[in-house]
C-alpha cells in the first residue's frame, strides 16, 4: 500500500472515531506516510536534505504545549527533524535578538499582527516562501492572506495562523456583567478597583485601549495628550502590569486583580478550568492575527514542510482546542468541529469583518515616539 493510501484509511479511521487524535499521529508517523496529500514529494526532499533541526519561537504556556503535543511531536516522527521551541522574552526583545543573530540562527515565529509582518519586512528579515510547497495555504481564510499581501504583495514571508482579541477580562464575584458592558474600556481606569486593576506592560495594548477609554478612533488618535493621560492614571490604579500569559491567567485565578484586558484564548482557559471569569469585547476592541512567520536564511524546504502539516486540517483544529485560539482556516470551507466555533472572537462568516485590526502603517509609524514614551510611564514619570 502506498503512502497517500495509508493516510487516507488512516484519517478515515480518525474521522469516523476509530482511533483517538493521539493514536492517528502516532500511527501516521510510524507509518511514514506524507501528510499533505497533495504532497507525495516531501518524504525524498527530506531524504535530500542535511537539515536536523527547525528552530520555532512562540508564546510559552499552554500555547506552546499545543504547538509541541499537537504539531511539534508528531512532525518530528515524520520527518526527523527535531523542532527547538523557544519562548519570546517579548516581542520588541525578540525582534532585536533577531537582528543581532546571524541568519538561519532563529527559523520561524509566532508573530502576533500585521504590524509585525511589516516591522520584518522593514528590517529585510523576509524570506519568500514557495507556497506550491504548502497546499494547505488553499484553505485559509483569503482576508487573513491579503493583509500581508499588502505588505509583500510579490511573495510571502509567513502562513496566517489563528486570531484573537484582546478583551476586557473580569472576575464575576466583583464586577457584574451588566456594569462592564455599561463602562467598557473606562472600567480599567475606575477608582473603585485601584489595585484590583491589571494590564499588559505593552505601549501598544496600553495607547489602544486609551484610545477606547477617551473616545477615540485607536487607528487614528487626535489627542495624544488624553490618551497618555489615561495610560498613567491606568498605571497609578494598577496592581502591576503582567508580562506574559501564564502571568495574567495566575493573577485573575488567584484573585489578586479582578479587572485586566486579556487575550481571548487565555481567558477561555480559564473558564475551562472552572473560574468564573468574564470576557467582553468591548466596541473596537484588539482585534489582532497571529502568523507563522519564516525568517530570512531559514531551511526553506523543512520550513514549509512544517507550515504545511502544521495548516493541515486536523492539526490546525487540535493546535486550536489546545491554546483557545480559532485557526485561520476559512470555515465556509472547512468543518471546524464542536468547539471552536465556540471561542471568543470566532467569524463564522471567515471575513473577520466584526474585528478592528491595528492599522500597520499607523502603529509602527508611531513606535519610536510611543515606546519611548511608554517607558517612561513605566519608571513613574
Amino acid at each position: 500500500m502506498d503512502d497517500t493510501k495509508r493516510y487516507e484509511r488512516l484519517r478515515e479511521r480518525f474521522q469516523n472515531g476509530d482511533i483517538s487524535r493521539r493514536n492517528f499521529f502516532g500511527l501516521l508517523g510510524a507509518a511514514g506516510a506524507a501528510y499533505g496529500l497533495q504532497m507525495p514529494f516531501a518524504r525524498q526532499a527530506f531524504a535530500q536534505s542535511d537539515v536536523s533541526q527547525v528552530r520555532f519561537d512562540g508564546w510559552g504556556g499552554v500555547v506552546s504545549e499545543a504547538f509541541r503535543k499537537f504539531a511539534f511531536d508528531p512532525y518530528t516522527e515524520k520527518t526527523g527533524i527535531t523542532v527547538v521551541d523557544g519562548t519570546f522574552p517579548g516581542g520588541d526583545e525578540y525582534l532585536a535578538l533577531v537582528r543581532a543573530s546571524q541568519p538561519g540562527e532563529y527559523n520561524i515565529a509566532h508573530l502576533s499582527g500585521v504590524f509585525d509582518y511589516a516591522r520584518y519586512a522593514s528590517f529585510d528579515l523576509t524570506s519568500e516562501l514557495n507556497v506550491a510547497n504548502i497546499p494547505n495555504m488553499a484553505n485559509v481564510m483569503p482576508a487573513l492572506m491579503d493583509a500581508f499581501k499588502s505588505i509583500t504583495p510579490d511573495s510571502l514571508s509567513a502562513a496566517p495562523y489563528d486570531y484573537g482579541t484582546t478583551g476586557l477580562a473580569y472576575n464575576r464575584k466583583f464586577i457584574f456583567d451588566e456594569e462592564m458592558k455599561e463602562k467598557g474600556a473606562k472600567i480599567l481606569i475606575d477608582e473603585k478597583y485601584k489595585g484590583k486593576i491589571g494590564g499588559w506592560g505593552d505601549w501598544r495594548t496600553r495607547m489602544w485601549y486609551a484610545a477606547l477609554q477617551t473616545g477615540q478612533d485607536p487607528n487614528n488618535i487626535q489627542d495624544t495628550e488624553a490618551a497618555w493621560e489615561a495610560v498613567r492614571k491606568h498605571r497609578d490604579l494598577a496592581l502591576k502590569y503582567w508580562a506574559s500569559g501564564a502571568e495574567l491567567m495566575s493573577l485573575l485565578a488567584e484573585e489578586e486583580i479582578h479587572v485586566t484586558e486579556g487575550w481571548s484564548g487565555r481567558i477561555f482557559a480559564l473558564q475551562e478550568q472552572g473560574h468564573d471569569i468574564g470576557y467582553y469585547d468591548p466596541p473596537n476592541g484588539f482585534g489582532w492575527q497571529e502568523c507563522l512567520f519564516v525568517l530570512r536564511g531559514s531551511p526553506m524546504s523543512a520550513c514549509e514542510e512544517l507550515l504545511n502539516f502544521m495548516l493541515d486540517k486536523e492539526t490546525s483544529i487540535a493546535v486550536a482546542e489546545g491554546q483557545n485560539y480559532p485557526p485561520a482556516l476559512d470555515p465556509t470551507k472547512v468543518d471546524l468541529g464542536d468547539k471552536i466555533p465556540t471561542l471568543p472572537a470566532f467569524d463564522p462568516t471567515g471575513t473577520l469583518s466584526g474585528l478592528t485590526f491595528a492599522n500597520p502603517a499607523y502603529w509602527n509609524g508611531n513606535e519610536a515616539e510611543w515606546s519611548k514614551e511608554f517607558g517612561r510611564v513605566q519608571r513613574g514619570y
